[in-house]
């Protein structure tokens, strides 16, 4: 059935978010979604870091950064300054360095508790989908067009979906916790 469909897709981009949402979550490893989506002020106009350079991660700690326009340099470095990531880059020729500092206790826990704060957001986005959901399904038996047997039967996989949802949701959070803690 679409509505079925409709709500697996809504699903799957609601746990794709989170997972992007995570990646940005600085834990002491280097990763370049780290800072691959920082706005960077590229002659006028804000471009995401992506698309001005080549981020790599050669090493547990330390990221290179190395844009394609030398001239660009000045303002990725300010941008990284500016973010909330707390990053000190370290300008080296025509390129960029960043050394991750490993994470203090005090870090975790809050990194923990933002996890568990993005987790709940995106159960409610599955509650909001499995509402509108439930909503097309009375709607269409209201309309007759559907019978009450069919729509008992798609709520209850509605319902699994959603249950399906949230325990995709609470293993990807798990994962990142188990990232944070090491």
């Amino acid at each position: 059935m679409e509505n079925l469909e409709k709500l697996k897709t809504k699903l799957k981009n609601i746990e794709e978010s989170l997972k992007t949402e995570f990646s940005v979550l600085r834990v002491g490893r280097a990763t370049p979604a780290l800072v691959e989506n920082i706005l960077v002020d590229y002659y006028g106009a804000k471009a995401p870091l992506k698309q001005l350079a080549s981020i790599s991660a050669p090493a547990p700690r330390l990221l290179i950064i190395e844009p394609w326009d030398k001239n660009v340099i000045a303002a990725i470095e300010k941008a990284i300054l500016s973010s909330d990531l707390g990053l000190n880059p370290i300008v080296d020729k025509n390129l960029i360095r960043i050394n991750i500092p490993p994470l203090t206790e005090e870090r975790r826990n809050s990194l923990i508790k933002i996890t568990d704060i993005k987790l709940e957001e995106a159960k409610i986005k599955c509650r909001t989908a499995r509402d509108e959901a439930m909503k097309e399904i009375t709607d269409l038996f209201n309309n007759k067009k559907i019978t009450e047997d069919d729509k008992f039967e798609i709520k209850e996989k509605i319902q699994e979906l959603i249950n399906t949802a949230n325990n995709n949701l609470e293993n990807i959070t798990k994962l990142k916790e188990k990232e944070i803690k090491e």
